[in-house]
């Protein structure tokens, strides 16, 4: 079984340099861990306008999203920052790529 590895930081380059289409296996390991769901609240994106606006919400099982006030208008920028912020949940510090 594949484990979350915070040494693993040239996953999260390729995830940045890449973030849409196709990954390397071990990268499509790390995402199907990071969007795994987990017990408490975990990070999503809402679409305000397709293709245009997204904003960064707080989700819980079993609970509608909570809206907060980061708003992306370039979708690559939001799945980075949702990365980064999935992967800090996991290793219980900063991704240290920036």
């Amino acid at each position: 079984m594949y484990r979350f590895d915070k040494a693993r930081l040239d996953l999260a380059r390729e995830f940045k340099a890449n973030p849409f289409g196709e990954h390397s296996p071990d990268l499509q390991y790390l995402l199907n861990i990071l969007r795994a769901p987990r017990p408490g609240p975990f990070h999503v994106l809402l679409i305000d306008r397709a293709g245009e606006r997204w904003t960064l919400a707080m989700m819980e099982p079993g609970k509608p999203p909570q809206r907060t006030n980061m708003v992306f208008t370039d979708l690559a920028e939001a799945e980075w920052h949702i990365f980064r912020e999935r992967w800090s949940a996991h290793a219980g510090e900063e991704c240290p790529v920036t």
